[in-house]
């Protein structure tokens, strides 16, 4: 499913035009960007928590020359899904 099928999908649940819905989740998107940058944890009840986490810098090996290197340290953004979410792709 697209984007736009994703919208289109939404506003005829909602009964609401599919611009007000395409701003609605737009603004959504935007407001837990924010909230990731700022270093904030975002619980969505029944559905799970995103977080951005820090991997520290690592040493790895290239496994055709056998070259040691530093790999920095980088954030990543990470989900975790809730017990509610995995129990119903169990069944």
């Amino acid at each position: 499913m697209n984007n736009k099928e994703f919208t289109s999908e939404l506003s005829n649940r909602m009964n609401v035009s599919a611009k007000e819905t395409g701003e609605l989740i737009s603004t959504l998107i935007k407001g837990m960007t924010h909230q990731l940058q700022d270093g904030n944890v975002i619980g969505i009840h029944t559905f799970g928590t995103f977080e951005v986490k820090k991997k520290s810098e690592r040493i790895t090996v290239n496994p055709l020359t056998k070259q040691r290197f530093l790999v920095p340290p980088k954030l990543v953004l990470s989900f975790r899904p809730s017990a509610v979410l995995k129990d119903k792709f169990k069944q």
